[in-house]
């Protein structure tokens, strides 16, 4: 096998050293030699085991996977999704869709890999180009020719998906995120760009053209192309009635269809619009597709819905300015009575994000608890400050760094028809500080509380 980590090094594999964004693969060459590595490749040096010198190892890796592996991928039906939010569901609604149709599809994204059922967790939501390949592998040998995948801004720019074609790829919106890494936001769209790139000849190309940066993403002249949204569109949104259930309006192609589904919030129904443009894309007759659709739920930690006596608590990740707003705009429409928010910002990134996401949240709560999120490197305290910057006349929140304490009192302040809303771990069972996973599970949290109050 292929590899560059040298962690996963088994006897007989090859270790490709690649220059990484913190480390050098160079400096994991012995280790990889200790663990059984037989060939290496990288830039310079002599080593025991046969050692093949290149000028970028990054592209020979692209030409080994291609000559070993090309052919089985190249006949996979891959569909890749890309946007700022929305990537998670819309990926894991296309894969539960083909899949209750009878059609194996394999998910790989933040929330981890499936074939059917989690098979594993990733480390991040666009993995290494060798971890893609193995995953890709295993979908095929399990008979999970379909794949749909999430490509983040940050996979793409690091080539994560060199090599790889996509016969589907689908954008769903655009808005401020990453710029601690992209540094402006037209580089952050370019990179996004990179995907509908990697598409095959014949591939499909599926936008949001309500999203005003959707024009980054239009094919070539030629190139085949299905719309979504409320205008005039290939899959056009008519009306969406919020209730216990949503109905949600459309028409595909002149035909008008409704449907009714448990998924809530008008962000979520562009997801499915998105899901079902995908899927028409890949050859899915719509009567299927609006047959299926109805059965689809929502992934984990997205507005993930518990029970709290008259109460309702909702764990979400959301963990943008963007995301905020939309998850308000879905819970306001059902008239809680109060709507409490648990939240916190990530650390070392984005400073400039965090102010923002704290004024939307304190001016839709009745009150709020400031929190601990994923810290790295950074301090609660730290955070707290940049998140309280601006926001000084706004006093309707407490801080409280131990987010089960947090979650705590924020569920017993409910009463009688309120909200609780849990933002930004969603899925994530732990918590990162200076580098290392903590244990720490919303879900684990509220059904705890639960469990008390019965």
């Amino acid at each position: 096998m292929i590899r560059t980590d040298s962690r996963k090094i088994q006897p007989g594999d090859t270790f490709v050293a690649l220059d990484g964004i913190s480390s050098n693969g160079a400096d994991y060459i012995d280790s990889a030699i200790e663990k059984g590595a037989s060939r290496i490749v990288c830039r310079e040096g002599s080593y025991s085991v046969e050692t093949i010198n290149v000028p970028d190892p990054r592209k020979y890796l692209e030409g080994m996977l291609e000559e070993a592996y090309g052919d089985i991928i190249s006949k996979m039906t891959l569909i890749g999704v890309t946007g700022t939010n929305g990537k998670t569901s819309t990926c894991y609604f296309i894969s539960e869709a083909l899949n209750l149709l009878g059609i194996k599809c394999a998910y790989i994204g933040t929330i981890g890999f499936y074939m059917g059922e989690k098979v594993s967790s990733l480390p991040n939501t666009s993995v290494d180009i060798c971890h893609l390949y193995e995953l890709l592998l295993k979908a095929h040998e399990n008979g999970y020719d379909h794949v749909a995948l999430e490509a983040s801004s940050q996979g793409l720019d690091l080539d994560r998906f060199n090599t790889i074609s996509f016969d589907v790829a689908a954008f769903t919106n655009l808005t401020e995120d990453h710029l601690d890494y992209h540094k402006t936001f037209e580089a952050y769209a370019l990179c996004k760009k990179r995907l509908f790139e990697s598409l095959k000849d014949g591939g499909t190309t599926v936008l949001n053209t309500d999203d005003p940066y959707y024009t980054y993403f239009l094919p070539e002249a030629g190139g085949k192309l299905i719309t979504y949204g409320k205008g005039d569109t290939d899959f056009r949104i008519i009306n969406i009635e919020n209730g216990d259930v949503t109905k949600l309006a459309f028409s595909a192609y002149g035909r008008e269809y409704s449907i009714e589904t448990d998924i809530i919030g008008e962000y979520n129904m562009y997801n499915l619009m998105t899901c079902m443009a995908c899927l028409y894309a890949a050859g899915i007759p719509l009567e299927d597709i609006v047959k299926v659709v109805p059965q689809i739920k929502l992934p984990a930690g997205r507005m993930e819905r518990y029970r709290y006596g008259t109460n309702t608590i909702f764990i979400d990740y959301a963990h943008t300015p963007d995301a905020f707003e939309k998850v308000y705009e879905t819970i306001k429409p059902l008239k809680p009575e109060n709507i409490y928010t648990v939240f916190g910002c990530t650390g070392n990134r984005e400073r400039e994000k965090r102010p923002k996401m704290t004024r939307i949240a304190l001016e839709n709560s009745d009150f709020a608890f400031i929190t601990s999120d994923d810290l790295y490197y950074d301090t609660p305290e730290s955070i707290t400050a940049d998140m309280l910057k601006g926001n000084e006349d706004l006093n309707n929140y407490e801080v409280d760094y131990d987010r089960a304490s947090a979650i705590r009192k924020a569920v017993k302040r409910m009463k009688d028809r309120d909200v609780c809303l849990l933002f930004g771990l969603g899925h994530q069972q732990t918590i990162n500080v200076c580098g290392k996973p903590v244990h720490h599970s919303d879900q684990e949290t509220v059904l705890g509380l639960i469990a008390e109050g019965r």
